[in-house]
């Protein structure tokens, strides 16, 4: 066997997934550089990788590699317990969003802005679409059952919608019985952006539901195919998350995971 060969053929197979990547989220590749540049000095080596070399349409990275900065700039500016967040700390993973997947995220849009952008997010059943709805039809995630009564603002017809919706608690907002009208349309599908900060793993998704109850310890609700790709599916089917609405209003982010 060629081994050299091989090597060869492996390089360009990950070249090829990095560069793609990086044409996904074009402002990653300024970070990823930066990050490097840090682990170069801590480790005392002045070589750095050709993708670490000034940004060109070569510059790869893995959506590995992606994970781990991002958990690791997020541990530097997040608080040890889930709660709500100072101006400065949410401008920071502003910043850290946008570097990393090219999105413009903000806990706070249109003046309007969540009790907690911070919190814990549970595992939710799936939305009814139309009438007759069954979780057998949603072709994934039947385990996790579908909701007896409809979703806070009727039937899901938009079935991307149904798959990556979140649950938040209008309900405990201060205003939410005083200006109802106006944050109930608000609310309706906004886009937003949920990440674990556990495992670097982010994925859009639109409001489509109401809750959890405050007595249940959780600040979010995240359907099946969301808790899935977020890993937080399996045990308590539950853990830490950032919420932050998407600033989007050309609505050119798709709606699942980047």
């Amino acid at each position: 066997m060629n081994f050299e060969l091989l090597r060869s053929r492996l390089k360009l197979k990950h070249l090829v997934n990095h560069q793609n990547l990086i044409k996904k989220h074009p402002h990653v590749s300024k970070f990823l550089i930066s990050g490097l540049l840090t682990g170069s000095l801590l480790t005392g080596s002045n070589v750095l990788p050709a993708y670490a070399q000034p940004i060109k349409d070569t510059a790869y990275v893995s959506k590995v590699d992606l994970s781990r900065l991002v958990v690791s700039r997020l541990q530097e500016v997040l608080p040890k317990e889930v709660g709500p967040l100072a101006e400065q700390v949410e401008q920071q993973i502003s910043r850290i969003l946008e570097e990393s997947f090219g999105i413009k995220a903000v806990a706070k849009l249109d003046g309007n802005k969540l009790n907690q952008s911070y919190g814990l997010i549970g595992a939710e059943q799936h939305l009814p679409r139309y009438p007759g709805d069954t979780a057998e039809k949603h072709g994934q995630f039947i385990q996790s059952g579908i909701t007896p009564g409809l979703g806070a603002w009727g039937y899901v017809k938009d079935s991307e919608k149904e798959k990556y919706y979140v649950a938040v608690q209008t309900l405990y907002l201060p205003d939410w019985s005083t200006r109802l009208a106006y944050l109930r349309d608000w609310y309706r599908y906004r886009k937003v952006v949920v990440v674990n900060p556990v495992n670097g793993k982010a994925v859009v998704a639109v409001v489509g539901d109401a809750g959890p109850a405050a007595w249940t310890g959780k600040h979010f609700g995240g359907s099946p195919e969301i808790m899935a790709y977020l890993e937080l599916n399996t045990g308590y089917q539950k853990g830490p998350v950032i919420l932050f609405f998407m600033d989007d209003p050309q609505d050119k982010v798709s709606l699942g995971p980047l």
